[in-house]
């Protein structure tokens, strides 16, 4: 038998629960005295094993006033009255008494008995016992979800709260992996980076992941994990300790926060981007362009087509409505816009439809989830609800297009690749786009009617197309209104036959735009025409001009007449701060006729300037108002300079020389509307 009590296997480093402890083992014959002294023993009693084997315990470490009670313990274990347990105070070779807990019992080596002490300094032991009971309490107890699992990843160990956030009673854990216990998660990154924490002991922190767990309907759960290497008090590795922490209410409110600044950040965009013209179909356009993809896969912008400006007239409220549709844009390739009705088409929708229930009611419709009987309401036809089915349409929304207490058309919303079906924050989303677009649709809508009412006035007061002849003269004309989005203006243009065989050529320009540029327009044309046969050469008719014009109020206007007379070919010329006409003459370049430009119509008081020009057979003069050669980024010369050389040359038949001066000359974004005349001197005897 050795000497002391050690370890069997010298392989085995110390460092265990039992050295954290300190338990000192004793042996003692049947008379009490030490045979065996272990190394602890020495540490907890302060003996060497010299100074304690073959003394009698109860005489080195007890008390007199305590042996009696020791050496009854004693008896007690030898005679195989079992075991004795319980704590004692123990004189210490410094004099001091310690407080140890002892475990006594009987051993038998071949006939001969012993006394088995297991004994720790009670103090140690109330501290270790203390810090088990508090890390079990916390464990059991911790809204977190905590568990160890064994170098093979097999939990061992799993709390309450753990079995709640996975859904299972801790026996269905134990023995198991990760990806034994959670088949319906990806954990084959997870179990990797948990054998990356045992290989290095470096942890990993509050890592994020998301899923859906089978015990929680549909609801995506959000989780942060930390994986924690354990080591023993030897350093040994012994296993892997996780903390998972339940952030799925934190989540959906981030995820809900976010969500809101983005649809803040959508209502403000959708401010910036849609009506930034007035032209109907752009704005439309701009609407579908802004729910795409923030909103919905799919979205279609239709109008009531009685809203629209050339309507046939208002629906009667019986029968189908008729709608136009004005936008269509998707966030992918998709069977759905075959479905949907071509742009600029009018189409009868019958009241089922759910389209014309949101415009009836002028209130949002909302299929969250959409049924196979459903799409019949959505779709145009059996067809196209055949191919809605196999786009993967799954939820729809539709919402009216209201502008001042008035619905113009609806937003249809349909979403295929996005899983979310439409809920009641996206009404209120598309509720609000719809609302600012509707606004940006009536101003398009409402000038759209006021510029054809204008343009429709304008063109009547021009003068028809059979009153466009003169003697000695061939003319041409055009009258081009600016672009759709910049209201008509007050150009004109007149030629107006007078007593023998004269003739006045006539274009102005009335300062302002819209209906009543237009309509001051037909009011100086009518003056004109009635003064001209009155026989005032063109500085005297330019005089009532004026006065007309300051009789009107707060109306200017530029104006050139030229006053033709083929009998002594002699054209008299007088300008109210209008450009200059152009002179082409054959065989040379053609060039502007120099005149006293003289102030606008309605300014008063200032005289106009009458000059002659004589005219050959062949001269063409070009008479435009300023809508042809005003540009922001060139000056005045410069473009008379271009009219001139387009011009030059080769005499081309008038009809030609318009649509050249037109072509070459007007911008896509013209911004005035342009009268064009030009007269050309016909040979004595031509008619």
């Amino acid at each position: 038998m050795p000497d002391r009590l050690g370890p069997s296997d010298a392989t085995m480093a110390p460092g265990g629960l039992l050295d954290v402890l300190g338990v000192a083992a004793v042996v003692l014959d049947d008379r009490g005295r030490i045979v065996l002294w272990s190394p602890p023993a020495e540490e907890l009693f302060g003996y060497s094993y010299e100074e304690a084997v073959g003394r009698h315990a109860a005489e080195l470490l007890t008390e007199p006033s305590g042996r009696d009670e020791v050496l009854a313990a004693f008896a007690q274990v030898m005679a195989g009255q079992g075991t004795w347990a319980g704590a004692f105070p123990v004189r210490h070779k410094s004099g001091r008494t310690v407080l140890v807990e002892f475990r006594n019992m009987r051993l038998q080596a071949s006939s001969t008995w012993y006394a088995l002490g297991i004994a720790s300094e009670r103090e140690t032991l109330d501290r270790v016992e203390r810090d088990l009971a508090l890390s079990a309490r916390l464990v059991d107890q911790a809204l977190i979800g905590l568990a160890v699992l064994d170098p093979e990843l097999r939990y061992v160990l799993v709390n309450p709260a753990l079995e709640r956030i996975n859904g299972l009673p801790a026996a269905e854990h134990l023995g198991r992996t990760p990806a034994e216990v959670l088949p319906h998660l990806d954990v084959a990154a997870i179990e990797e980076r948990m054998r990356q924490v045992l290989a290095t002991g470096k942890p990993v922190l509050e890592e994020f992941a998301t899923g859906h767990v089978p015990h929680d309907d549909g609801r995506e759960h959000a989780w942060t994990s930390s994986f924690y290497r354990l080591e023993d008090q030897a350093h040994r590795v012994i296993g892997l300790a996780i903390s998972v922490i339940d952030v799925t209410e934190q989540h959906e409110q981030a995820r809900a926060a976010a969500q809101a600044r983005r649809r803040l950040s959508l209502i403000a965009d959708a401010s910036i981007r849609v009506g930034t013209t007035l032209d109907l179909p752009t704005t439309a356009r701009e609407l579908a362009d802004v729910t795409v993809p923030e909103v919905a896969d799919i979205a279609a912008v239709d109008l009531l087509d009685a809203e629209l400006p050339g309507s046939l007239g208002r629906n009667t409220g019986e029968g189908p409505s008729r709608f136009r549709a004005m936008a269509l844009k998707a966030a992918h390739s998709t069977l759905a816009t075959v479905a949907a009705d071509p742009v600029g088409q009018v189409s009868h929708y019958p009241r089922r439809r759910l389209v014309a229930q949101a415009a009836a009611s002028a209130r949002p419709v909302l299929v969250p989830r959409i049924r196979p009987a459903d799409l019949a309401r959505i779709a145009r036809s059996e067809e196209a609800a055949q191919l809605l089915l196999e786009a993967g349409v799954h939820s729809y929304l539709a919402v009216p297009l209201i502008a001042r207490g008035h619905v113009l058309g609806t937003l249809d919303l349909k979403r295929t690749r996005n899983p979310a079906p439409f809920d009641r924050d996206d009404v209120l989303l598309a509720t609000e786009l719809a609302a600012r677009a509707a606004i940006a649709i009536d101003n398009a809508r409402w000038y759209q009617h006021q510029r054809q009412a204008a343009l429709a006035l304008q063109r009547h007061l021009l003068p028809p197309q059979h009153s466009l002849q003169a003697p000695g003269l061939a003319i041409a004309h055009r009258y081009q209104p600016a672009s759709t989005t910049v209201e008509t203006g007050g150009d004109w243009f007149d030629v107006i036959p007078l007593a023998h065989d004269r003739t006045a050529l006539v274009v102005g320009d009335v300062m302002g735009s819209g209906i009543t540029a237009a309509a001051t327009m037909g009011q100086l044309r009518t003056t004109t025409r009635a003064l001209a046969r009155l026989g005032p050469d063109p500085a005297e008719l330019l005089g009532h001009l004026d006065e007309t014009a300051h009789d009107l109020g707060d109306t200017m206007a530029t104006c050139l007449i030229a006053l033709y007379d083929p009998a002594t070919r002699r054209c008299c010329l007088a300008t109210a701060g209008h450009p200059p006409p152009v002179l082409a003459r054959p065989g040379q370049h053609p060039h502007t006729v120099p005149l006293d430009p003289g102030p606008p119509l309605g300014v008063g008081g200032i005289p106009f300037r009458t000059h002659d020009l004589t005219l050959r057979p062949g001269d063409d003069l070009i008479l435009f108002t300023d809508g042809l050669i005003e540009v922001r980024d060139q000056d005045i010369d410069q473009r008379l300079q271009t009219l001139t050389d387009l011009v030059a040359g080769a005499r081309r038949p008038l009809e030609d020389t318009c649509d050249l001066l037109l072509t070459a000359l007007l911008r896509p974004d013209t911004q005035d509307d342009v009268a064009l005349l030009i007269a050309r001197v016909l040979p004595t005897g031509t008619v």
